[in-house]
């Protein structure tokens, strides 16, 4: 039991490795692993050995390491932007502190309250609409195991919150791996790696 791995939720797992850092021949790109691991159902496995399960799935991509941190980048941009447009708003005051000064300050008056995320929707703007919908194209073309067609997205996939943004900025950490357990934004990315 003390070995046992439990998903009581629909989850995905993602973690990068980074192959050694000898140069690559003129010829090729530096790639990267990423290597990911999902449930669609709640799983509990005790003996990897005789574990057999239909809803737990895991696989790997290569992907250029340059179009990554671009990636990053580009999402780093993105949450600052949906921070922005949050920032008129009560739910975004009272959920989450706009700055480290005001984060220590909730901290000192309620330790056990941790801020939290904003899973509150997000209404975009054109321009940050437009971002978005740029780098769920890339994510896409990322992500994607069967190449679609290069088709610009018309819509957002799912629900566009703090906690969804940060989720997916998290997901392209080279650094570090990450859980995502959110709906919408879970769903589509076992979509496209499905």
């Amino acid at each position: 039991e003390s070995r046992a791995a439990t998903a009581s939720d629909k989850e995905i797992n993602i973690q990068w490795y980074i192959p050694s850092l000898a140069k690559p021949s003129n010829h090729t790109e530096t790639k990267v692993l990423l290597l990911y691991a999902y449930n669609t159902n709640p799983v509990k496995m005790s003996d990897i050995s005789v574990f057999s399960s239909t809803a737990a799935f895991s696989g790997y991509l290569w992907i250029p390491m340059a179009r990554i941190i671009s990636l990053r980048e580009k999402l780093s941009d993105l949450k600052e932007q949906v921070e922005i447009l949050m920032q008129g708003s009560k739910s975004f005051s009272t959920s989450v502190p706009t700055s480290f000064l005001e984060q220590s300050e909730t901290l000192k008056i309620s330790p056990s309250n941790k801020p939290k995320l904003s899973n509150a929707k997000v209404h975009l703007d054109e321009k940050t609409e437009e971002i978005a919908k740029g780098c769920l194209f890339e994510v896409r073309e990322l992500l994607s195991v069967v190449p679609a067609l290069p088709s610009p997205l018309t819509e957002i996939p799912f629900d566009v919150t703090l906690q969804s943004i940060t989720n997916l900025e998290d997901m392209f950490d080279l650094a570090n791996g990450c859980i995502i357990t959110e709906g919408s934004l879970l769903d589509w990315i076992i979509s496209l790696l499905h």
